[in-house]
């Protein structure tokens, strides 16, 4: 079992953990690019990623639901339904793509305003990032669907391969469009579409030379049948509304954080959420490797590998929050540094602001060990409406902290309010699912 959870879970962890390395290259590039101060640049880019958070995140629900519905077709070795859910989910990616593209003034305007920093040339950064990178959302999207098939079937590999070429060509035309050439943040942006619609043309060619063999000729009336396409979305609208909550956190983040008046503050949080994104991405490849093997052993109605499955990955999530945690206490200052140039004439000013808040990097991981490899879990076993539940009672939890407390505690409310917010998400989710027994029944009465 360790060996099966590995093998899906290492590929996923260097997969996802290019994403924040790839953020963490591309915070320290816009500390660096010529004409303006690094906490302008790096303030830019962070709300900039923000609002495109806001909207990838929300489209995620199409890798979720294609993720565990294809892993309990693999795992029932239903070779036609798995062959409709590539189809259904590259279908619902090109059309939320499109819309999403379509829509960009609007989108762009408003988050915008919404967003705005009260610097003008700050916010022109921002809108110059924002209307750069909306060229890369289709391939954004259309990677989400092909990945959660991936995933199903049991194939963390190819995943793994595309994530490191997408980033490493991202950080390279990041450095070579806004260091070497005279773009500012907006390279950054470029770079972000440059990456994406490589990564989905070879996602696309590797999907076809491995999988044509096992894929099923089936009709274009099959793949939208409105049956399927109800369950898609049926469990697709649990799971958008649990982004929905996860996005609106983050992007409060940003927001309450620039609404502090500081941009030292607002520099800091950015490198600080940074560094706990390194440790979510890599402890969401167990996360992944969670929902593969649930979704998998529930459609073959083995429940004794469905529980050994389970303990495991919170056990291999523990052992990783522990080690993060071990990192942050002896060497935070110097990965901190490693992303502010030492030339900057505030540098000393942003280590002094962080050394007040690195306490909660700290805390961070332990909290978070346990809802990420339960989000895995109800993924794979399609339990999305326990997952948007919990997300929306630890939402209401996270706001409530975060302005019943900012008066009082500053800074501090905006961290004490994240931290609640991940460690009561797993705890309800926990206890939602009857302490996990009714996912161990699914797979004894799966179908």
């Amino acid at each position: 079992m360790n060996r099966d959870i590995l093998r899906i879970a290492i590929p996923n962890i260097i997969s996802n953990i290019t994403v924040p390395l790839m953020g963490i290259a591309s915070t320290f590039i816009a500390g660096r690019v010529a004409g303006s101060d690094g906490a302008t640049t790096i303030g830019a880019l962070s709300i900039g990623v923000a609002i495109f958070n806001f909207i990838y995140w929300n489209c995620s629900f199409i890798r979720m639901g294609t993720s565990g519905l294809t892993a309990q077709a693999y795992g029932a070795e239903q070779h036609k339904e798995y062959t409709l859910m590539l189809w259904r989910a590259v279908v619902v990616a090109l059309g939320v793509g499109f819309l999403a593209f379509s829509l960009q003034w609007p989108i762009g305007e408003f988050s915008l305003w919404f967003m705005s920093t009260g610097d003008g040339g700050q916010d022109s950064l921002i809108a110059d990032y924002f209307y750069t990178r909306i060229w890369a959302v289709p391939a954004g999207i259309m990677l989400f669907a092909l990945n959660g098939w991936l995933t199903g079937m049991q194939n963390a590999v190819v995943p793994m391969a595309v994530a490191i070429l997408v980033n490493v060509l991202h950080i390279g035309c990041s450095y070579l469009f806004s260091i070497v050439g005279t773009m500012s943040i907006d390279g950054i942006a470029l770079a972000s579409v440059v990456a994406q619609w490589t990564g989905v043309a070879v996602t696309v060619v590797i999907i076809t030379l491995m999988y044509r063999k096992r894929l099923v000729k089936v009709t274009l009336g099959e793949v939208i049948d409105l049956k399927a396409m109800k369950q898609f979305f049926n469990i697709n609208s649990d799971i958008i509304v649990r982004t929905f909550c996860l996005v609106a956190v983050y992007t409060f983040f940003t927001k309450a954080s620039a609404d502090m008046g500081d941009k030292n503050i607002l520099a800091v949080n950015t490198i600080l959420l940074q560094l706990f994104t390194l440790f979510s991405y890599m402890n969401d490849g167990f996360a992944f490797a969670a929902e593969a093997l649930t979704g998998r052993f529930i459609g073959a109605r083995d429940s004794g590998s469905l529980r050994r499955c389970i303990k495991l990955c919170i056990i291999w999530s523990v052992v990783i929050a522990v080690l993060y945690v071990g990192a942050y206490v002896g060497w935070w200052r110097d990965i901190f540094t490693l992303l502010v140039d030492s030339n900057t004439s505030n540098v000393s000013e942003l280590i002094a602001v962080a050394e007040k808040y690195i306490g909660w990097i700290i805390v961070i991981p332990i909290a978070c060990a346990l809802p990420f490899v339960m989000d895995g879990i109800m993924v794979g076993a399609t339990r999305s409406r326990i997952m948007r539940n919990s997300m929306i009672w630890s939402s209401v939890v996270y706001f409530v902290l975060l302005y019943g407390t900012s008066w009082l505690i500053g800074n501090n409310a905006i961290w004490l309010a994240f931290t609640s917010f991940m460690f009561i998400r797993g705890v309800l989710q926990y206890y939602m699912s009857d302490r996990l027994r009714d996912i161990y029944k699914e797979a004894d009465t799966a179908k």
